[in-house]
């Protein structure tokens, strides 16, 4: 690669940057000023809460639990004695905790060493960015891109949080970097370790670093005639390790949990996250989010996320540099492909641009580095002796959107952190002081609950409790199911929730009688909203409500004719499973999310249907009758519905409305359509595409002969 021995006829003072011995003092003149900006997070934050340090978004507390839990040497166990999960976003970070705690950063000293490690990562960016600004293009695009990523809002934010921010940004940038200092002779053996730690910081950081892995074979193929055949070949795996070590830790997940996919995927991808998945909606609903990221990082929300048009300049920066610095090209091209595939990733989530984008932040450097150099490549079209005036006074214009916008961000951080101590932080305190040990506490927001509550938590939404992201986004019904289900001891005498999202609203269990009808405590959020309205937290009020398992489990009982062969419990998952129930709905895009009602004293969990159902029935005797019984509420538009038995037609059955919360109806399949053991039924609309639709409410089947 005889390009990159001709660095220095491309890049001019590029390499007498390198090269010179005089100490250039501009990194850290840098990376000081980054600390600084830090330091004044931290003190909106202790001004905000009378001295003391609180976290500005429960994700961080999270952290703080598994590393606590690791520091104490429960490996990855969110309660003490529970199956290891994978709750928290970092492996990395979480283990880097752990370490931190086992060694004396304990109590308050916790929370801020997490604050202090990713502010001194933060300030470390900085200092590389400069570098690999340098180095790539010119000082003066290092500079000014280290200086603009230092005075950044939205990355203080996220660095001062005690979230992985830091650690992550400082990653991505130090790979890159290792990288452009090994390309030239094609001997990587910094870089895969680096991007080895980069794949176990974060989901994103294993995608980014699979693209510096395509660089580097780039790199290898173009050198193989230079550095000999043998020598190429050997130099190939060594470059795979990030690959590994994310596949590692897939192989970790699934040999602890069972599955590969971490609950944070499993809760928050748009894969995931509703009953039935439509490709269509999925695309529709990623491509949403990716247009609202575009919009931020042009500039045209009110986020000062970045400057007006960053993002125009950033991919007229990846263009300049491609065509021009055929040196850098297979880097270049890594970079800007990389910074993409992280963002299509991050629009797959439905928490996408949640906490100011902070699965973004990390990257912002990368975006800032080709914006930087889209307008130093623009103003190489303007005459010589105006160049350093243009680039200069063009970049000047640009650090005042974000020095205008500081403040806010300074004011909103205190503000958040002050909004999480009157909610989360508060339910925790109370919950250690007034709760009986022992108990269990169910929980929408695991993070500052667990940490300060000192009681076993269940994670209602999936994150820290295995098993419960997909009946917590399959809806209240199967959430019930599998929380009255978990073992005895596990489950909740209490449940410490809100009613809006994340996660399902908790009313019709209230009205279910499973929680009491009053809270045992109220918080409701004092905090002021920012100017716009908004705070941190999605709720106005959290309340604690003492629960009742009484009737638990009272919906599986029904009389039925003859002996009972099978049922099939709607709504809950695993029964679901079992019986291959597959809801059958009348409109792509319906979802059959599902519910729990009372009725007397029986609760039973189901789901509104539009359309049909269809499930597998087993243990049947061949050639005897078999009768359905069902629990359902019917609407009264369409009573009629279509029955198949392996694909059969077995008739017309009729479910006329009754005045109840529901009703049960039977009906019985001729024997000679029982030709085995199993039978796979369908009860499906009798007019095929055509509204009006059947749309009830399916609490179960019971079969009997």
């Amino acid at each position: 690669m005889t390009e990159v021995l001709n660095t220095t006829r491309e890049t001019g003072r590029t390499h007498s940057f390198v090269s010179s011995r005089k100490p250039d003092l501009v990194p850290w003149l840098l990376g000081g000023l980054a600390l600084v900006l830090g330091a004044l997070f931290v003190i909106s934050d202790l001004a905000a809460n009378q001295g003391e340090l609180i976290a500005p978004l429960d994700d961080v507390y999270i952290h703080l639990q598994y590393g606590r839990q690791l520091g104490l040497g429960h490996f990855f166990q969110f309660n003490t004695g529970d199956q290891i999960s994978t709750g928290a976003s970092s492996f990395l970070y979480a283990l880097i905790l752990g370490g931190a705690y086992a060694i004396g950063f304990q109590g308050p000293w916790f929370l801020a060493f997490a604050v202090g490690f990713n502010l001194l990562c933060f300030a470390a960016a900085v200092v590389l960015t400069y570098l690999l600004g340098s180095r790539l293009v010119a000082r003066s695009v290092g500079g000014w891109t280290a200086l603009l990523v230092a005075v950044s809002g939205p990355v203080l934010w996220g660095s001062s949080s005690g979230m992985e921010v830091g650690i992550t940004m400082l990653l991505v940038v130090a790979a890159v970097l290792v990288f452009a200092h090994e390309a030239p002779g094609g001997l990587f053996v910094f870089t895969p370790l680096v991007g080895v730690l980069l794949a176990l910081v974060r989901p994103e950081g294993l995608i980014f670093a699979g693209f510096l892995i395509l660089a580097s074979w780039w790199v290898l193929w173009t050198q193989r005639h230079t550095t000999g055949r043998v020598r190429s070949l050997v130099r190939w795996p060594w470059t795979v390790l990030p690959l590994l070590a994310g596949v590692g830790q897939l192989a970790f997940y699934a040999l602890a949990t069972g599955t590969t996919s971490a609950n944070g995927i499993q809760s928050k991808s748009l894969l995931h996250d509703a009953p039935l998945f439509y490709l269509g909606v999925f695309v529709d609903r990623t491509t949403d989010n990716l247009r609202r990221l575009a919009g931020t990082f042009l500039g045209f929300t009110n986020g000062d996320f970045a400057f007006p048009g960053a993002l125009l300049l950033f991919f007229a920066g990846a263009l300049y540099l491609i065509v021009l610095r055929r040196a850098w090209r297979p880097l270049l091209v890594a970079l800007a492909a990389g910074s993409v595939a992280v963002m299509i990733s991050v629009s797959t989530l439905n928490t996408a641009l949640f906490h100011n984008l902070r699965y973004q932040q990390p990257f912002l450097p990368i975006l800032l580095l080709f914006a930087v150099s889209g307008a130093y490549g623009v103003t190489r079209a303007v005459p010589h002796s105006a160049r350093r005036v243009t680039l200069h006074g063009g970049l000047a214009v640009v650090l005042v959107f974000s020095l205008v916008a500081l403040p806010t961000w300074i004011v909103r951080f205190g503000r958040d952190a002050e909004t999480i101590r009157d909610t989360d932080v508060s339910v925790g305190a109370w919950i250690a002081e007034n709760l009986p040990p022992g108990v269990s506490i169910g929980v929408k927001d695991v993070g500052a609950v667990a940490y300060f509550g000192r009681h076993r938590v269940v994670d209602l939404i999936g994150l820290a409790t295995n098993g419960l992201a997909a009946p917590s986004n399959n809806g209240i019904g199967s959430l019930y199911e599998a929380v009255r289900q978990l073992p005895p001891g596990q489950r909740p005498e209490y449940f410490a929730t809100y009613d809006t999202g994340p996660g399902v609203s908790m009313a019709p269990l209230r009205d279910a009688g499973i929680l009491n009808r009053e809270p045992v405590q109220r918080f409701k959020m004092q905090t002021p909203a920012d100017v716009a309205g908004n705070v941190i937290v999605p709720f106005t009020e959290l309340d604690i409500w003492r629960t009742d398992w009484t009737l638990a489990g009272s919906g599986d009982a029904q009389q039925v004719p003859g002996r009972l062969r099978d049922y099939v419990n709607v709504g809950d998952l695993r029964n679901e499973a079992a019986h291959a129930y597959e809801p059958r709905m009348a409109q792509v895009g319906m979802q059959p999310f599902s519910i729990v009602t009372r009725v007397g004293d029986v609760i039973d969990s189901g789901r509104t249907i539009a359309g049909g159902e269809a499930f597998t029935a087993h243990d049947l005797e061949p050639g005897r009758p078999l009768t359905i019984t069902s629990r359902t509420a019917m609407d009264g538009i369409v009573p009629d519905m279509s029955v198949f038995v392996d694909g059969k037609p077995a008739g017309t059955w009729t479910r006329t409305p009754g005045t109840g919360g529901w009703e049960t109806y039977t009906y019985t399949i001729p024997g000679s359509l029982i030709t085995g053991s199993s039978a796979h039924i369908e009860i499906t609309q009798p007019r095929p595409l055509l509204n009006p639709y059947p749309i009830y409410n399916s609490y179960g089947y019971w079969l009997s002969q």
